[in-house]
């Protein structure tokens, strides 16, 4: 039927999403795919302009009708479908977003912007597809991997809480020239004639994951001064700071607000508002040290430069330079400190005793780690000092 109306619209869309097999997909969106220069059916990098997240479901609808109009057979009971699309999928896309077509492109309306950029392209039936997730499930394409990067880049989707089992498998060790990616067979059986004709790439990495800064626009008041530093699937709240150095943040990794970065957030460390992460300072991830326990920082907490922490802090706390915190390490505390971090932490079950397991103390607000100079005993004590970062750098 012609659509000409948004009730035309409307009712497509109750069409579509009325048919015996249809699920609701959790994700789904349109990428630009990077193919293998050496294997042309090897994806080595998906860019998707739009990602759509448990949001936009009638554009969904609109696109699950254009590739069955293009006679492509969709398995609703798989967790994810990927398809590369064509003209027909276009043109009958193009059809059912008719009632908007004319309308200036705006915050609602990006799905109908990405399928008017493509109709105005060439060739399309080679470097675009289409992916939907109908179950958080571990991905089983390049195109899945990507989707859900980008949904923890973009924030949304919280950190810690996708699948991404089996991506580092089916991901491709590549060499990063910009961002494009090449692949190192590639380079390997083209070097001579490559170098002799002055042709042969800077490449700035060779890794599996692209970084960052090459797919992800940040906020106004996010600063990363070197692209290295983070990886693409970490997530930076705004207001984040990213320094030089020994900094860095890994995928599955970040902030959760104003935080000023000078050291390393490992996969699946969480860095509350207002903290600093000093100099050198590390954050284990779960694959570091933590036994698996993923490590959360809370608010306004200070890890001092070259300190290491592979014990999940609350708020307000502070790590000296140089100290290192884990689950196993023997932590002393005065009588008089532990009665002060008791009423600091009403709901902790703190036993009345001066030796502690850094483990005992997960979690817990206010508290200052330091290590005795004279006995090289790690000794905690109620924190007396605010964490308050510089509101002009953030």
């Amino acid at each position: 039927m012609a659509i000409n109306t948004t009730e035309d619209f409307k009712a497509l869309v109750a069409e579509v999403t009325a048919q015996d097999e249809y699920r609701e997909p959790i994700a789904f969106g349109i990428a630009r795919v990077d193919r293998g220069q050496k294997n042309a059916d090897k994806v080595l990098q998906a860019n998707f302009p739009l990602i759509n997240w448990k949001e936009n479901y009638g554009s969904g609808a609109v696109f699950i009708k254009a590739l069955q109009d293009a006679r492509f057979e969709i398995d609703f009971t798989q967790s994810e479908f990927v398809a590369t699309i064509n003209d027909n999928f276009l043109n009958s896309a193009m059809d059912s977003f008719a009632p908007y077509l004319g309308e200036a492109i705006g915050e609602n309306h990006k799905n109908v912007q990405v399928i008017k950029a493509l109709s105005a392209m060439k060739d399309v039936a080679k470097n675009f597809r289409i992916v939907f997730l109908f179950e958080e499930d571990a991905p089983k394409s390049v195109e899945a991997v990507y989707l859900k990067l980008y949904a923890l880049s973009l924030q949304k989707a919280p950190l810690r809480s996708l699948n991404l089992n089996g991506a580092f498998g089916i991901l491709t060790n590549v060499a990063w020239v910009g961002n494009t990616p090449y692949e190192l067979d590639y380079l390997r059986e083209n070097e001579i004639e490559m170098k002799l004709n002055g042709t042969f790439p800077t490449i700035d990495s060779v890794d599996k994951f692209p970084r960052y800064l090459q797919h992800v626009i940040p906020a106004d008041n996010t600063r990363i001064l070197d692209s290295g530093k983070v990886r693409m699937g970490a997530s930076l709240a705004g207001g984040t700071t990213v320094m030089p150095g020994a900094s860095y943040i890994n995928f599955n990794a970040g902030t959760l607000g104003s935080v000023m970065v000078e050291g390393r957030i490992s996969s699946s460390a969480i860095v509350g508002s207002g903290s600093d992460v000093g100099g050198g300072a590390s954050i284990l991830g779960v694959l570091s040290g933590t036994d698996g326990n993923p490590i959360s920082i809370g608010e306004n907490t200070l890890l001092g430069a070259n300190s290491v922490t592979g014990l999940p802090l609350g708020d307000g706390c502070i790590v000296d330079a140089g100290v290192t915190i884990l689950a196993g390490t023997k932590v002393k505390i005065a009588n008089s400190e532990l009665a002060k971090i008791k009423d600091a932490n009403p709901n902790a079950n703190l036993a009345d005793k001066e030796i502690f397991q850094g483990q005992e103390l997960q979690g817990l607000n206010g508290i200052h780690y330091r290590q005795n100079s004279t006995t090289g005993e790690i000794i905690a004590r109620r924190s007396t000092r605010e964490v308050k970062l510089n509101e002009e750098l953030h």
